[in-house]
């Protein structure tokens, strides 16, 4: 054996004994590296059945032991750089769908065929001989087109696979950057070797880049050990994503599932990898029998999602994927508000309804009614106000006790319901005073206020052994259409309706103004 083939078996030995131990060392550790582990042993894997065959090549004493090894040979570089692509992009953060990855791996099945059947087509090379002058092991190559459309190939995916590690760069702090500043070399060493394999030339038939793979290996075990590689970004990703208390969804272009995180799934049940492939809109619609109710070409949006089935209710969050204006998918974040969204509810409902008799307290009515108001004024609509008032109540409070005015008050406001439709604000007023504001004119609502008061009048509120008879005092006033009347001010005079029903014996509705009108039941 020559110098120059030694030299030649010594550096792509090197490098098949390097690319296995780190092979080894990533499956030994493999609980470090979570799911990228597989991939990069694959990819690592590869490259060492490469570098040996390349070596025991150099060995071969024969054409036909040479055309053996370089069968073996492409095992590894026909799967290789595409496993190199999938490993970076994993790296990154992206998935690749296992029907993608079966459509990828088509061209390295066809190219190991292709090698190994090449002495009955020709295809791939169309003269494989030894050397004329040198002899073996170097020897006299003619490409066919097979192996064009693999060399095509190995540099489609090696080129691939450094935009994608360049184009991360930016969205890379500074502290990560090393890891991929090693693999930009360990993707650029190979491509650099092959270019001078292919233009330049090197001695008869012999590739050099198995040669210069163990500075590849170098740099990964250099990155493992000292930067954290694979440890950091990958599997930081994978366990922030995976451990989230929020639902993830991540949907392509085309709005079809592409991922999700075990929140997701925890928040909709029938929710599994089988259905990923399939559209957002279409999913839904099979989960719960119902359209998704927003447009998700209106992203980045933020709404409120109820799922019926569930009686839940989540804030949806969405955000486009893409560079620049490009929309390349989208993420839908999903939070349960459902607690939130009840203990909202009772803040809301001790905040504007009276806690004993459960209609709206004085505040609400003001704020409500204020509204209104002013909107019967711009449109011309007649408003009134009707105040009421239990006649005696202190009398019944010092008699039966609080506790039995407390039933009365409710039982008051159940009878006035019943006659109350939904065109109407009813308010607990203060003490036994409630109001009423309705969109009419005073005529009918005195006709109103005259069937709750017949109807308390009937109305028997049963206290121990007595039955407990309740009335009231109303008074009425209509808003005048002034544009300098205010809502208080209507209010004042519909009071002072409610005090002359009063001094007139009670019991009776009275409407405001000169010409009053009352009546007296007893």
């Amino acid at each position: 054996m020559n110098t120059n083939i030694t030299a030649f078996v010594s550096l792509i030995s090197i490098s098949a004994v390097l690319n296995l131990f780190l092979a080894i060392y990533v499956v030994k550790k493999k609980s470090y590296y979570r799911s990228i582990a597989t991939t990069f042993s694959m990819y690592i894997g590869s490259i060492t059945i490469y570098c040996l065959a390349a070596a025991f090549g150099l060995l071969s004493t024969s054409i036909e032991q040479l055309k053996l090894w370089t069968t073996i040979q492409y095992i590894g570089i026909a799967f290789a750089p595409i496993l190199g692509l999938f490993f970076v992009m994993q790296y990154l953060g992206r998935k690749v769908n296992r029907k993608r990855y079966l459509i990828f791996l088509v061209i390295p099945i066809i190219t190991l065929l292709l090698v190994a059947t090449n002495d009955l087509h020709h295809l791939y090379y169309r003269v494989y001989e030894a050397h004329p002058y040198l002899g073996l092991p170097y020897i006299q190559l003619e490409i066919g087109i097979g192996y064009v459309i693999h060399g095509i190939y190995t540099f489609f995916c090696m080129l691939t696979g450094l935009y994608a590690i360049l184009a991360n760069w930016k969205e890379t702090s500074a502290t990560y950057r090393p890891q991929l500043v090693a693999l930009i070399i360990g993707q650029l060493i190979p491509m650099v070797a092959a270019f001078i394999y292919l233009l330049v030339g090197t001695a008869p038939g012999i590739d050099p880049v198995p040669m210069v793979l163990w500075i590849s290996s170098l740099l990964y075990l250099w990155a493992m050990n000292n930067s954290k590689m694979f440890t950091v970004i990958p599997i930081a990703k994978d366990t922030i994503f995976q451990s989230m208390n929020d639902g993830v969804l991540v949907l392509d272009e085309s709005y079809r599932l592409i991922e999700f995180n075990k929140a997701g799934q925890q928040m909709f049940p029938g929710l599994t990898k089988d259905m990923l492939g399939v559209n957002f809109y279409n999913l839904w619609r099979d989960l719960y029998d119902e359209v998704f109710p927003c447009t998700l070409d209106q992203s980045p949006l933020t709404k409120e999602i109820h799922v019926d089935q569930q009686d839940t209710i989540y804030q949806m969050r969405t955000s486009c994927l893409g560079v620049s204006k490009q929309h390349n998918g989208i993420v839908m974040l999903f939070t349960d508000i459902t607690e939130m969204k009840k203990l909202q509810f009772q803040l809301e409902h001790i905040a504007y309804y009276d806690e004993l008799t459960q209609v709206l307290n004085r505040r609400a009515f003001f704020q409500q009614c204020l509204s209104e108001f002013l909107q019967a004024k711009e449109t011309g609509t007649p408003y009134t106000a009707i105040l009421m008032d239990i006649d005696h109540f202190k009398r019944i409070n010092d008699f039966y006790g609080h506790d039995i005015g407390d039933v009365v008050l409710q039982e008051v406001v159940q009878a006035c319901k019943q006659q109350i439709g939904n065109n109407a604000l009813f308010a607990r007023y203060g003490g036994e005073e409630f109001v009423l504001a309705v969109r009419a004119d005073a005529e009918e609502a005195f006709t109103l206020a005259e069937q709750m008061r017949q109807t308390l009048e009937h109305h028997v509120v049963p206290i121990d052994n007595t039955n407990l008879l309740v009335t009231f005092s109303i008074g009425i006033a209509q808003a005048t259409g002034d544009e300098a009347e205010t809502l208080r001010q209507l209010l004042k005079r519909a009071d002072t309706a409610l005090y002359e029903a009063k001094n007139n014996g009670r019991n009776q509705v009275r409407i405001e103004g000169e010409n009053a009108k009352s009546l007296h039941l007893y």
